[in-house]
C-alpha cells in the first residue's frame, strides 16, 4: 500500500510540473519550432504527446511537417505498436509533397511489420522505386515475426538474387524463420554463409544460430557456436542455458549458469533464472533451486512475476508446497500464469480441495480462468471425492463455453477415466470423437486398461486407424499392455510389425515395451533377439528381460543376465531386484537371494518394497524355511499386505503346516475379510490333513459371509476367435465335444502312466 501511495504521489507531482500538450503547442509560432518539438517528444518516448502535437499541427495547416519529423513519427508508431496512428501518418505522407526516400520507406515497412499488418508492408515494399538491404531485412523480419516463414525464406532468396549481401541483422531474421520452419538443411547452409560473410564478431547472427540449433534439438551444434562467440552477452548465455534445460541436459544448464556468474560479464535476467529453475524442477533438486532463489533475491527479481512463476513451479514440482505458497504470496499482483502454476502444483500433489480454493480466489481477483487453469484443476481429481468436484468443473466448463477447447475435453476424459466407470468415459469420448486427436484416443485407451478391458483397447485401436489419427509411442505402449493382459502373442507380433512399418520401433520406449510383451507372452527367444539388437540398453531393457526369464522359470539365465547388466555399468532399479529375487526363489538359491536383498539398500540405495518382501518370503517358503519366513514377516519394517501372507499360506499348504497356515489366513482375513483365497486354501489344508470338522466349519463360514471362490479362467485363440473357459464350464456351445476329447486324453494318460500313479489318476477321474 505504501508503495502504491508513493507512486501516486510522484505521478501527481510530475503532472503538476508538466504543462499540458495543448498549452505548449499553442505557444509555438514557427514551423521549425513545431518540427523540433515533435522530434523532441519522440526522442523522449512521449509517443502520445507527439501524436497530439502532430494532430494540432495538421488542424492549423500552417506548419509543414518535414521528412525527418515524419520519420520520427513512424518510428514512434513502431515502438508503440499503434497501427491506426501509423496508417494515419502514412496517409498524410502520401498526400504531402514530401519527397519519399528509401530510409522513410524502410521505416514505414518496419512499422507495418511490427504492427502485424504484413499485407500493407508488402504493398509498400512492392511499390518502392529503390530497395536496399534494410528494405529486404524489414519485410523478412515482419514475415518471420508473424509466423509466415515460407514468405520470409522466399524473399531472402530474392534478396540474394538481387546481389545484396546479408548482414548480421538479415541473418538473424532469416535464421529465426528457418528455425520456426524446422528446415535443418537450410539452417546449415545459413550457418555456412554466416561464417563466410559475417565472422565471429556478428553477435546477433551467432545468437540466432544458437537458438536455431536448440529448436532443432542439436545441442552439440548449439554449444559449438556458443563456444565460438568471443564476447557473450545475456542473450548468448540465455539461449544456451535454455537449450540445455529444454533438451534434458539439466546439469549442463546449471553448470553454464555457474560459469556465467563466475565470469561476471553480465547478470542473469528473469528468463535465464526461469530456464535454470526448470532444470532444477526436472532434477527434483529443490536444494539447487533454493540457491537460485537466493540469486533472484540478490538480483532484485524475487518479486518479478516471471521469475516468481518459475520459482513457484520449481518448488511445487519438488513437493515443497509451503515454499511455493510463500513465493506466490510475495508477488504483489500475480498474473494468470502464476495462478495456473500454484493451482497445478496443489492439484498434482494431491491437494485438490486447496486447488479449488485457489481457483475461486483467482476468479474473485478478476482473472478469468483459461484452458490451462482448468486442465491443471482437473489433474487433481483422481478419486470419488474428486469425481464430485470434477463434475462441478465440467459444468463450469460447459457454462463458460470452454468445452470447445480440445485440450480441456482431453483432461475431462482423463479425469473420468480415473474417477468414474468406463461408461462415463465412452459417453464423454463420443461427444467429441469427430475432432479427437492422439491425446484423446490415448486417454480412452488408458481408461480401458485401467478398467481391465484390454479387448476394448484393441477394438478402439482399429477405430483410431480408420479415423486416420496419428499413433505415437503412448498408443503403442497401451496396445502392447493390452496384448500382455490377454496373453496374445499373435496380436503382440502384429503390433510389432505395425511399429516396424511406422518407424516407431526405433524409439527406446517401444523397444522396451516389445521386450516386456514377448517375455510375458512366453516368447523369450524373440524378447532376447530384440534385446540383443539394441544399441543403447537402459535399466528398463535389462529389467524387462530379467523379469521375463525369472517369471518363466529360467532363474539361472536371469541371474546371468543380471551379472552382465552390472558389468555393463547400468545401475539396477527396484524392478530389477524383483526379477533377480524371483529367479533365486525359482532355482532355490536361498543364500544368494538373501545376500541380494541385503545389498539392495546398502549398495544400490533401493528401499525394500512390499513386493521385494513378498519375494523373500517366497524364497524362504519354497525352500521349506517356514520359520525363517515367519520371522522375516514379523521383523518387516513395512506392514505385511495380503500378498505377503498369501505367499506364506500357499507354502504352508504345500508343506502341511496347519498352525502357521491358520496364522497366515487369519492375518489375511483381518486385512480382507471376504478374501476367498484365504478361505479356500485353509479349507484345503484342513481337508488334506484329515481335519474334516474344521474344513466343514470353514465352508460354513464362507457360506455365512457370502464368500465365493472366483472360478479359474483360461482361453485359447483359434482362427482369430478367442474361446474363454471357466472351471467346470457348461456354457460353451461345443462343450460336449470338448469334454469328450478331454475324457479320451485322460484315459490315454492313465494307460501311459506308471503303475503307482494309475490308481490315483483313476480316483481323480
Amino acid at each position: 500500500m505504501e508503495k502504491m501511495l508513493r507512486s501516486g504521489a510522484r505521478a501527481a507531482f510530475r503532472n503538476s510540473q508538466t504543462p499540458s500538450t495543448s498549452s505548449v503547442v499553442s505557444t509555438i509560432k514557427t514551423e521549425e519550432s513545431m518540427n523540433d518539438h515533435i522530434n523532441s517528444l519522440c526522442k523522449q518516448n512521449l509517443y502520445k504527446e507527439a501524436m497530439e502535437a502532430f494532430d494540432f499541427a495538421q488542424k492549423k495547416s500552417i506548419f509543414k511537417i518535414r521528412l525527418q519529423t515524419y520519420t520520427s513519427l513512424i518510428c514512434a508508431c513502431s515502438s508503440s505498436r499503434s497501427l491506426a496512428q501509423g496508417r494515419k501518418i502514412h496517409d498524410q505522407i502520401s498526400k504531402s509533397d514530401c519527397k519519399h526516400d528509401t530510409v522513410l520507406n524502410n521505416h514505414i515497412l518496419s512499422m507495418y511489420g511490427k504492427c502485424g499488418s504484413l499485407r500493407e508492408a508488402r504493398e509498400v515494399f512492392d511499390f518502392m522505386p529503390q530497395r536496399n538491404l534494410v528494405s529486404y531485412t524489414s519485410v523478412i523480419t515482419g514475415y518471420s515475426q508473424n509466423c509466415q516463414e515460407g514468405e520470409a525464406i522466399k524473399l531472402y532468396m530474392e534478396m540474394l538474387q538481387a546481389g545484396l549481401v546479408p548482414d548480421q541483422y538479415s541473418f538473424g531474421s532469416i535464421i529465426k524463420a528457418c528455425a520456426s520452419a524446422g528446415d535443418a538443411v537450410l539452417g546449415k547452409q545459413l550457418h555456412g554463409q554466416v561464417i563466410k560473410l559475417e565472422p565471429s564478431s556478428s553477435l546477433f547472427a551467432q545468437n540466432a544460430l544458437i537458438a536455431m540449433y536448440v529448436s532443432f534439438g542439436q545441442i552439440s551444434d548449439a554449444r559449438r557456436v556458443f563456444c565460438g562467440v568471443p564476447v557473450k552477452d545475456v542473450i548468448s548465455w540465455g539461449s544456451i542455458i535454455s537449450g540445455f534445460s529444454q533438451l534434458g541436459y539439466e546439469f549442463e544448464a546449471l553448470s553454464h549458469l555457474k560459469d556465467m556468474l563466475s565470469y561476471g560479464v553480465c547478470q542473469p535476467n528473469e528468463y535465464i533464472f526461469g530456464s535454470s529453475l526448470k532444470a532444477c524442477s526436472s532434477l527434483l533438486r529443490a536444494d539447487y533451486g533454493s540457491q537460485i532463489h537466493c540469486l533472484c533475491i540478490k538480483s532484485g527479481l524475487s518479486e518479478d512475476a516471471f521469475a516468481g512463476c518459475s520459482l513457484c513451479d520449481m518448488y511445487a514440482r519438488c513437493g515443497f508446497l509451503r515454499s511455493a505458497r510463500r513465493v506466490f504470496n510475495q508477488i504483489e499482483r500475480p498474473d494468470t500464469a502464476l495462478w495456473n502454476v500454484i493451482i497445478a502444483g496443489l492439484a498434482n500433489n494431491g491437494y485438490g480441495d486447496e486447488a479449488v480454493t485457489f481457483f475461486s480466489r483467482m476468479r474473485s481477483s478478476g482473472f478469468p480462468p483459461d484452458a490451462t487453469s482448468l486442465r491443471s484443476l482437473l489433474c487433481g481429481q483422481t478419486n470419488e471425492t474428486g469425481l464430485r468436484r470434477g463434475v462441478q468443473i465440467h459444468s463450469f466448463i460447459v457454462k463458460y463455453g470452454l468445452i470447445t477447447d480440445l485440450s480441456v475435453c482431453n483432461s475431462l476424459l482423463t479425469m473420468y477415466g480415473c474417477c468414474s466407470d468406463l461408461y462415463c468415459c465412452f459417453r464423454m469420448f463420443e461427444d467429441f470423437r469427430n475432432r479427437a486427436d492422439s491425446v484423446s484416443w490415448n486417454s480412452i485407451l488408458t481408461a480401458c486398461l485401467r478398467h481391465e478391458q484390454p479387448a476394448e483397447v484393441l477394438r478402439l485401436f482399429k477405430m483410431m486407424l480408420v479415423s486416420q489419427c496419428v499413433t505415437d509411442h503412448v498408443t503403442m505402449g497401451n496396445l502392447l499392455r493390452a496384448c500382455v493382459e490377454i496373453s496374445s502373442l499373435k496380436l503382440g507380433s502384429q503390433v510389432h510389425c505395425y511399429n516396424l512399418k511406422t518407424g516407431l520401433v526405433l524409439e527406446q520406449f517401444i523397444t522396451n515395451g516389445l521386450i516386456d510383451m514377448y517375455a510375458k507372452c512366453g516368447s523369450l527367444e524373440q524378447a532376447s533377439r530384440i534385446f540383443d539388437s539394441m544399441d543403447n540398453k537402459d535399466v528398463v531393457s535389462w529389467s524387462s528381460l530379467i523379469v521375463g526369464y525369472a517369471q518363466s522359470g529360467f532363474g539361472e539365465e536371469a541371474l546371468t543376465l543380471f551379472k552382465e547388466m552390472k558389468s555393463s555399468g547400468v545401475e539396477a532399479n527396484h524392478v530389477t531386484f524383483v526379477g533377480v529375487l524371483t529367479a533365486c526363489s525359482h532355482v532355490g538359491l536361498v543364500e544368494e537371494g538373501l545376500k541380494l536383498y541385503s545389498v539392495m539398500q546398502t549398495e544400490h540405495g533401493i528401499a525394500p518394497t512390499k513386493e521385494h518382501c513378498s519375494c523373500v518370503v517366497d524364497l524362504l517358503s519354497r525352500a521349506g524355511h517356514l520359520d525363517e519366513a515367519e520371522k522375516f514377516i514379523d521383523e518387516m519394517e513395512l506392514e505385511p499386505d495380503v500378498v505377503v501372507w498369501k505367499t506364506l499360506l500357499s507354502a504352508c499348504k504345500t508343506q502341511g503346516n496347519i498352525d502357521l497356515a491358520r496364522k497366515a489366513a487369519e492375518n489375511i482375513l483381518k486385512i480382507d475379510p471376504f478374501n476367498s483365497t484365504a478361505h479356500v486354501l485353509l479349507c484345503g489344508i484342513h481337508a488334506s490333513s484329515g481335519n474334516w470338522e474344521d474344513a466343514a466349519l470353514m465352508r460354513s463360514s464362507m457360506k455365512n459371509h457370502d464368500v465365493k471362490k472366483v472360478p479359474g479362467q483360461s482361453w485359447i485363440e483359434v482362427k482369430d476367435e478367442r474361446h474363454v473357459f471357466f472351471a467346470e464350464d457348461v456354457l460353451h456351445p461345443e462343450r460336449d465335444d470338448i469334454y469328450t476329447v478331454l475324457h479320451n486324453v485322460w484315459l490315454e494318460m492313465i494307460d501311459e502312466s506308471r503303475p503307482q500313479d494309475k490308481k490315483r489318476l483313476q480316483f481323480i477321474h
